[in-house]
């Protein structure tokens, strides 16, 4: 077949994850562009994003719990559209639950640092880049400037802890905003480690930064969009279905649809 949207101009770190998990899957996000509806673990992960952004553009001395609180209507108009509230049902009831659940992440965020005493150079940063060939674009939560000189990049996580047997696959997707922070010409410096939030259980997983985990993450992305151009080219991304690919994935009805066998 011939595709009738072209090809994306970029690879972003979740886009690649999506095709590393399954082809059929990044075809249907990023060519045929079959919007994904929300979940609530969606919604609330990015209403948490939007009021710590918010924050972390004040002043450091003005960065308190009370100000953090203060966002929420903000989040609230910006994050709670009404494509939103209706791909997942919210009534009256979620709505109070995602204001409980706000609150304690925010009340649990704010024992696990103090953000009055970080140095942030900045937030939500847009990385575009080209590594190895592969043209990429990313957002970066927050980058910060440690006292000794070195950058960490830091990564707010609303779910759940990772099983630490798998860090390789926990850490992919920073890693490869790690490669994207040396090649860009705003950052042009390979951060030191990657620190990531789990702000829901009050718990930080950090990770020293290599340049042979950077070196191998940007030759892996390089394959994958050799890939992506050939299978676009061939008007076909092969599906490549398992119990943990479908488990989640929006697009399930689709290849149920065109015959391919869905684990349950």
């Amino acid at each position: 077949m011939t595709f009738t949207n072209a090809l994306p101009a970029t690879l972003s770190p979740s886009r690649l994850a999506d095709f590393q998990t399954c082809p059929r899957r990044f075809q249907h996000a990023s060519v045929d562009r079959i919007p994904q509806p929300a979940t609530y673990a969606t919604v609330k992960g990015r209403f948490v994003h939007k009021i710590l952004e918010d924050l972390f553009a004040l002043d450091s001395e003005s960065r308190t719990i009370e100000r953090a609180r203060s966002f929420i209507p903000a989040a609230s108009l910006a994050i709670l559209t009404e494509q939103d509230r209706s791909d997942i049902k919210m009534d009256d009831e979620m709505e109070e639950k995602l204001l409980r659940e706000t609150e304690a992440i925010l009340t649990q965020y704010f024992a696990m640092e103090d953000p009055t005493r970080i140095n942030s150079t900045g937030v939500e940063i847009r990385l575009k880049v080209t590594a190895e060939g592969v043209p990429m674009v990313g957002i970066l939560d927050r980058l910060d400037r440690e006292a000794d000189g070195s950058l960490t990049i830091v990564d707010y996580k609303t779910g759940g802890l990772p099983n630490r047997n798998y860090d390789s696959q926990t850490f992919a997707n920073t890693d490869l905003y790690a490669a994207m922070c040396e090649e860009s010409d705003d950052v042009n410096e390979l951060p030191a480690r990657i620190r990531l939030y789990y702000v829901a259980f009050g718990e930080v997983i950090e990770r020293t930064v290599t340049s042979q985990v950077v070196k191998a993450r940007t030759t892996a992305a390089a394959v994958a969009w050799n890939k992506i151009n050939k299978f676009y080219e061939a008007g076909e991304f092969p599906a490549t279905p398992s119990k943990s690919a479908c488990r989640f994935c929006a697009y399930q009805q689709l290849c149920k649809n065109n015959n391919i066998a869905v684990p349950e």
